[in-house]
């Protein structure tokens, strides 16, 4: 009896350890709702988060479980999407339609979902319909653990910075004209962290630095249309991250932030001690649309802010110029793609090769955004969830698109647009832009390599300009008007992954589409199985549970 009592006190010993080894858990409880906010000087409709516009910002550090319980008591069905997290295994917290039964109003629904080592800046927003266009965002950052050190000294503190256009009708009003067969046309205006700001000297400061100390500011393009740049008047920016790697430590005055992306920088207070204007405007755009916001010295006595605010460059050529200054920091240890991790990505041979072609053109008299010809439309069954369950046939089909976009670009169709990719191979990716316009693009589940951007059309004699050792590794990328853009990566992520466009008047009328990583086994070692909470609808709705992954098969 003895012995027996000894080894249950072991076993309990045990399972003490490692209940206590468990990585941390973060929780969040969102209300979100409607409120009435002014951000351009006129009375809008604005979805809130806990009251707050932009959202509560999440700040975890890597292997964090993030648990976020959140509450729909809008008027509308309502989902979450994590921009730039990668959710290893895990598509099933995505939060779009094509992976995400929606949270119904009146109703609340949990993600649950695991950081990994992306160390770096990324933010959240509402995946349906136009609801980003009504708020609904926020900061996400993922810390550094103590053992995995940064190329860079701790800051004197941290700050997130929200940038993006602003239209003052509602989200409701814009669909409605989306629906009507026209576009949106021009923003009304910029927002910095939910507020315009006022050129006069007056605004309560939105960050205070004490003279002589270094702080990291963290710039999202969080806008729907329109690149913006980002300046800060009288200081230099040293780049540090982006989209969660680490690169080599230029300086820059000024940085085109593209939608969708994010940059972090570290600037000292090395100034005379005074108020100093934070800038963000338009790029490419006829008229320029400005925000301003206030960087305070602590104890300033040096007086308000100079009025002559600093310009953006003109051009989208200086734009080009500068994202061939990126580099990947290669002597960091971190942040670095998980699980990809390999600097040598220049040296593994390409299985296969996508070229995406945007277009728009007109279907029964309204307009509509296409990839090679397909312009996407969400099923009332999620895709994945359609694929869980063995249904897919009922739903959708594979490789309506070929990885050759068709001839004609005034023609399209509309339908799920989902293209089936093998599980662990790595492949090239070609985003091609015969607009007039900057593109941007955004690809979930995973961290590529944007190997080149150049202009005129792809061919294969391109990849002689590739950059094949230190491209930074990132989540988003920028195709300027009449060019290319060539990104490389392993499809090692098993799930139903997004790619979009990151204007959301485009992505709203088509321009996206789906990639479904399967893998050969159903094993947990690859992807997990359904969560016990999804919320179920469309065909599956009633359906038995198809037989659970096991770590065996």
């Amino acid at each position: 009896m003895r012995r027996v009592t000894l080894v249950l006190v072991s076993l309990l010993s045990c399972l003490s350890v490692l209940v206590r080894g468990e990585d941390p858990y973060l929780f969040f409880t969102w209300n979100v709702t409607y409120g009435t906010l002014s951000p351009l000087g006129v009375p809008q409709q604005v979805i809130l988060i806990n009251g707050e516009f932009p959202g509560p910002k999440i700040n975890c550090s890597s292997n964090n479980n993030i648990v976020v319980n959140v509450f729909n008591n809008l008027d509308e069905p309502f989902l979450f999407t994590w921009n730039g997290i990668q959710q290893r295994k895990n598509s099933w917290q995505e939060g779009l339609p094509g992976t995400n039964c929606p949270i119904l109003p009146g109703t609340n629904y949990t993600y649950h979902f695991q950081v990994k080592d992306q160390i770096g800046s990324y933010f959240y927003y509402p995946s349906m319909g136009m609801h980003k266009a009504a708020g609904g965002f926020g900061g996400l950052r993922v810390n550094s653990r103590l053992l995995i050190p940064v190329p860079f000294a701790d800051p004197e503190d941290d700050y997130t910075i929200l940038i993006g256009d602003w239209y003052t009708k509602s989200h409701s009003a814009l669909k409605k004209i989306l629906d009507s067969g026209r576009t949106l046309g021009r923003p009304d205006g910029v927002l910095i962290n939910g507020k315009s700001g006022k050129p006069d000297g007056n605004d309560e400061p939105m960050f205070t630095m004490i003279p002589g100390k270094t702080y990291r500011y963290r710039v999202c393009n969080v806008g729907l249309k329109n690149s913006l740049n980002f300046r800060i008047q009288g200081h230099d920016m040293k780049l540090v991250e982006l989209e969660g790697s680490h690169t080599v430590q230029n300086v820059y005055q000024s940085m085109d932030v593209h939608l969708g992306q994010c940059y972090s920088f570290l600037v000292t207070a090395d100034q005379e001690a005074k108020d100093y204007y934070m800038v963000a405007s338009t790029r490419f755009t006829k008229s320029v649309l400005t925000a301003t916001a206030i960087m305070r010295y602590a104890n300033g006595k040096g007086g308000p802010a100079s009025p002559a605010l600093p310009e953006a460059p003109a051009g989208w050529a200086w734009s080009l110029n500068q994202f061939r200054t990126f580099r990947w920091n290669l002597t960091a240890s971190a942040a670095r793609p998980n699980p990809q991790g390999s600097y040598h990505y220049g040296q593994i041979n390409i299985t296969r090769t996508i070229k995406l072609v945007n277009t728009a053109a007109t279907l029964d008299g309204k307009l509509r955004y296409a990839v090679n010809g397909v312009s996407h439309v969400d099923p009332e069954t999620p895709l994945k969830i359609a694929e869980y369950y063995g249904i897919a046939d009922k739903v959708f089909k594979y490789d309506i698109i070929k990885d050759e976009p068709p001839t004609s670009e005034d023609k399209i169709t509309m339908e799920p647009n989902v293209l089936n990719a093998t599980f662990r191979t790595f492949i090239e990716i070609i985003f091609e832009n015969h607009e007039k316009s900057v593109q941007s693009w955004h690809l979930d589940g995973y961290s590529f390599f944007p190997v080149a951007i150049e202009p005129g059309t792809w061919s294969p004699e391109k990849r002689k300009n590739y950059n094949l050792l230190d491209a930074v590794s990132r989540h988003t990328i920028q195709v300027y008007p009449k060019s290319w853009a060539a990104i490389m990566l392993t499809f090692d992520n098993a799930g139903m992954w997004n790619v979009r466009s990151a204007a959301l008047e485009r992505q709203y009328l088509g321009q996206q589409l789906y990639i479904s990583v399967l893998s050969p086994a159903r094993s947990l070692r690859d992807e997990y199985n359904l969560p016990d909470n999804s919320l179920l609808c469309g065909l599956v709705k009633g359906m038995p549970m198809p037989p659970p992954y096991s770590i065996g098969a």
